[in-house]
């Protein structure tokens, strides 16, 4: 059993950092929250209604993988979720090349993604996520391939989704990200969880 006795609940405008060590379980507790993994037992609730395990509506995941695809440039990869999401192509640019000035890849727009290296590939990730302006954003380590600046500058970018009313979910390793947090959720490597808040400014 990876996770056991999880319970906890996050509302609008909360950012919740979970954290613990490699293999913990983080990663399965977002796999379960977004609907790609199915519980053994429990409930995922949203609203308060018992959710399906398949991929939410509203909900934008970003993985350790990325998810890219090497064949598209930095800005179709953004372009296509929205497209997907019933973005109409022109606006669609738009707020691709927005989204990925925001992340700091402003003249990286028509770069492949397999010519970017590991951290700004992680960094068209996010662009992804948040250009969608999803009602939940999980990301998975997303500030694991930055250096100080440009971790800031990821944090920045997620935690808006939160300041409009949002709820952010994220793994991580590093505690400063962690403090930027409303609340943080512990894993502790025993496979049991146990949830403490703590506040930041």
């Amino acid at each position: 059993m990876i996770l056991d006795d999880v319970n906890f609940s996050i509302s609008s405008g909360e950012r919740l950092a979970v954290v613990g060590p490699s293999g913990s379980g983080k990663t399965s507790l977002l796999a379960l929250l977004a609907g790609f993994a199915v519980p053994t037992a429990g409930r995922v609730l949203l609203d308060g209604v018992e959710q399906e395990p398949v991929p939410r509506k509203g909900f934008a995941v970003v993985l350790q993988g990325y998810g890219l695809v090497s064949l598209l440039t930095a800005a179709e990869n953004v372009e296509v979720a929205l497209r997907a999401a019933g973005e109409p192509p022109t606006s669609a640019v738009d707020k691709a090349i927005a989204a990925l000035h925001a992340v700091g890849l402003g003249g990286h727009e028509d770069a492949l993604v397999e010519e970017l290296s590991g951290g700004q590939q992680q960094r068209v990730a996010v662009a992804r996520a948040v250009a969608l302006r999803p009602d939940v954003i999980l990301a998975d380590e997303p500030t694991a391939e930055q250096d100080p600046n440009f971790r800031a500058l990821v944090v920045s970018t997620l935690l808006e989704v939160a300041d409009r009313g949002g709820i952010l979910v994220l793994a991580t390793h590093d505690p400063d990200v962690a403090a930027r947090c409303t609340s943080v959720l512990n894993v502790r490597a025993s496979a049991s969880i146990g949830a403490s808040s703590s506040h930041s400014g």
